[in-house]
């Protein structure tokens, strides 16, 4: 990216495109715009000297506002959250398509140079994530398609949108796919948290209130990774930045159970839970990892972050952030 460029992203007042948008800052690029769909003040984070605009890129009026005058973009913008979230919600999860439909013709429309989709590893078949010993998973798994439904197809439906824009119109798309990120500034409470957030916040509230229990969706057993948001932020830029066309990996190869994730938030915390297990909750595939061979055959760089370190980080900053509520309350 050239420094005096327009750079729009999208999902800029989300948890991952609010510590993109403030990465970018830091790296000293000067035009930035970001854009979502929640009023400013409801925004994860604010970035000083950044443009901010509330729009709905599911509208393609509103995608032509965004992308005015832009040389790249990173549409980081869905309508998504954790398992209990996606499995509840798919048609909503599916409607995120005519954001990335949109944007790209918006993109196209004005001469974006390089765009960036952020994509999910929910696109990879469930019949290949079967075992908590699963076999982490290539970029090719994805096909035969059979992904998670509702979000997953999503996903991927807006990959091949992406390729075909490229072959098509000459427009050039790079596509990550994010393997369950993150980290402080994200969301921790309200139905749309991921895991380590969740997990984070009931051992917070399980030491607060004295009550020394948590409650655990599915056995525990199931195994994911987990990449910490700095990796992400990094690894996205790399991508969007890299000569590669396919869809990359972008995750942790850190692979843990549920139960493991527990245990590390409960020595952070310094106490140790009762464990009662929903068996009937929303809990997802049975096994999921990353294999980044391919991403560091690209790239020469894999997430390297350790899980203890970023669960550590984030719990702190969910602390923080539940104490400041009491206080106020």
């Amino acid at each position: 990216m050239n420094h005096n460029d327009l750079i729009v992203v999208t999902g800029g007042g989300g948890f991952i495109g609010g510590n993109l948008v403030a990465h970018l800052a830091e790296q000293g690029f000067p035009n930035i715009r970001a854009v979502d769909i929640k009023p400013v003040e409801r925004w994860y984070r604010h970035t000083p000297g950044v443009e901010n605009l509330t729009l709905d890129v599911s509208r393609r009026d509103h995608c032509g506002i965004a992308v005015k005058g832009a040389r790249h973009v990173f549409n980081l913008a869905a309508d998504m959250g954790g398992m209990g979230f996606i499995e509840n919600n798919k048609a909503a999860c599916m409607l995120s398509v005519l954001i990335n439909t949109h944007m790209l013709l918006a993109a196209r429309e004005v001469g974006v140079e390089r765009y960036f989709f952020s994509s999910s590893a929910c696109v990879y078949a469930a019949g290949k994530q079967l075992s908590p010993q699963v076999v982490p998973l290539k970029e090719e798994d994805a096909y035969p398609a059979m992904p998670e439904d509702g979000y997953g197809w999503e996903k991927l439906f807006s990959e091949r949108l992406c390729r075909h824009f490229t072959e098509d119109y000459g427009l050039i798309t790079r596509v990550a796919r994010y393997h369950n990120v993150y980290g402080p500034y994200g969301t921790y409470a309200g139905g749309r948290e991921k895991a380590p957030a969740a997990i984070c916040r009931k051992v917070i509230e399980a030491k607060l209130s004295g009550s020394h229990e948590i409650e655990i969706w599915g056995d525990g057993e199931q195994t994911r990774s987990f990449m910490f948001i700095d990796d992400c932020v990094h690894g996205t830029c790399r991508i969007a930045a890299s000569d590669c066309g396919d869809p990359l990996n972008l995750g942790s190869d850190e692979l843990v159970t549920i139960n493991q994730l527990v245990d590390i938030a409960e020595q952070i915390a310094g106490i140790k839970l009762r464990r009662h297990y929903r068996l009937d909750a929303p809990k997802g595939v049975r096994g999921r990892n990353s294999d980044n061979t391919r991403i560091r055959e690209v790239l020469d760089w894999a997430p390297s972050i350790d899980l203890r370190t970023g669960l550590e980080k984030t719990y702190r900053w969910i602390y923080d952030e539940i104490r400041q509520v009491e206080v106020a309350a």
